[in-house]
């Protein structure tokens, strides 16, 4: 086929009408630039240019979502005491069970213990009278992390964190990952209920108490031992070791309160040894963790005065196939250390996203192509 060579704003309105014109489609660069060449037209930077103007469109760039690779590095909360830092949050609503519809988890961070409640609503009376409960047992702890649901975002459960002295730790709006440890607690506890209720789902309130201990009493790889020798400091005894006798339930008939005790006494002296020997292996696991997920990610680099587009994840709960969810774009105004983005907007105040859901943005505006004159090339070309 023999090409017009064109150049110039003739050049620039080939290229825009071959991809977003009404027999465009909105195709790739490579795409778009055959249809330049199947059209009869050429000039030397068509491949180049044909890149920038996909790159700058508009409609192109608030289409499709983000994926695995678009997440920020991982950033693991190690926790050095047990009961120091508790992470919280709702299930539900479920079928009623005996007036009952939501669960609220908590869950230690490095023991992996997990304590949850059936209640009837969600909102922060029932947290905080929960809350009273879990102090009382196992002490005022340093931080609680939790969403910025309404049950936790609320004067009273604030005037509980004054009394009590405990940081209160926000997650970013609609990035549960934030707090990882309670969200996988959650299905857990969601996934032995959907196994153990059976025809009659309205009884997983009464399951409940079993799924908690069925948790408790399975291995954590992260820990290497179950929550509950890391907390008591020896193995749980479960029904079936007295029905089919044990080794230890064989030697309870001739058993010795002297040397029983001693060996107690043994055991909670290595619980401290126990626990600092959890905390290593969580550690390791959590660097061993960052490291996979790390290696699989882009690396983007957000900075001051970039132009973004946010993925609005609320739209999911609308109708309506065809509208983009990418809405924006806004201006960075500060990026913090762990992967939250500070964003401003033309009317209205700032907020913060994970930068997870974020994308850059690079204007809607055609750029101007380098193309040489062609009235300056020699007249052999």
């Amino acid at each position: 086929m023999i090409r017009r060579c064109v150049h110039g704003k003739e050049a620039l309105d080939i290229l825009e009408a071959c991809h977003n014109g009404p027999t465009g489609g909105h195709h790739g660069a490579n795409l778009t630039a055959k249809k330049v060449f199947d059209a009869g037209f050429f000039w030397p930077s068509i491949y180049k240019d044909a890149h920038e103007l996909v790159k700058n469109c508009d409609s192109c760039q608030r289409q499709g979502k983000f994926s695995q690779r678009d997440e920020m590095p991982q950033n693991s909360i190690q926790v050095c005491e047990i009961f120091d830092v508790w992470g919280i949050d709702f299930m539900g609503p479920f079928p009623s069970s005996k007036g009952n519809k939501y669960i609220l988890v908590a869950v230690d961070y490095l023991s992996k213990w997990v304590e949850a409640k059936a209640l009837p609503t969600n909102d922060a009376r029932v947290v905080c009278k929960f809350l009273k409960s879990l102090f009382a047992r196992f002490g005022a702890p340093r931080a609680i992390i939790s969403d910025r649901g309404t049950h936790f975002c609320n004067d009273q459960f604030a005037k509980v964190m004054l009394k009590y002295g405990v940081t209160h730790r926000l997650s970013t709006a609609y990035h549960p990952q934030t707090s990882g440890q309670v969200e996988v607690s959650n299905r857990g506890l969601k996934r032995i209920l959907e196994r153990t209720v059976g025809e009659n789902r309205a009884s997983w309130s009464d399951k409940l108490d079993d799924a908690l201990w069925a948790f408790r009493t399975a291995y954590k790889t992260p820990i290497g031992c179950t929550p509950y020798k890391l907390v008591y400091g020896k193995a749980c005894h479960l029904p079936i070791e007295l029905e089919h006798k044990a080794y230890w339930a064989l030697k309870h008939a001739n058993f010795d309160l002297q040397t029983a005790g001693d060996q107690r006494k043994v055991q909670l002296n290595e619980l401290s040894e126990l626990r600092d020997q959890a905390y290593e292996n969580s550690l390791i696991y959590k660097e061993k963790t960052k490291r996979i997920h790390d290696a699989k990610i882009k690396n983007r680099v957000f900075n001051v005065g970039d132009q973004v587009l946010l993925f609005n994840s609320r739209l999911k709960i609308f109708s309506g196939k065809l509208k983009s969810r990418w809405s924006g774009p806004f201006t960075i105004v500060q990026v913090f250390p762990y992967g939250t983005v500070e964003l401003s907007q033309n009317s209205g105040p700032n907020f913060k996203v994970n930068g997870h859901r974020l994308k850059h943005y690079f204007g809607g505006d055609i750029p101007a192509m380098d193309i040489p004159d062609l009235q300056t090339f020699p007249k052999d070309n």
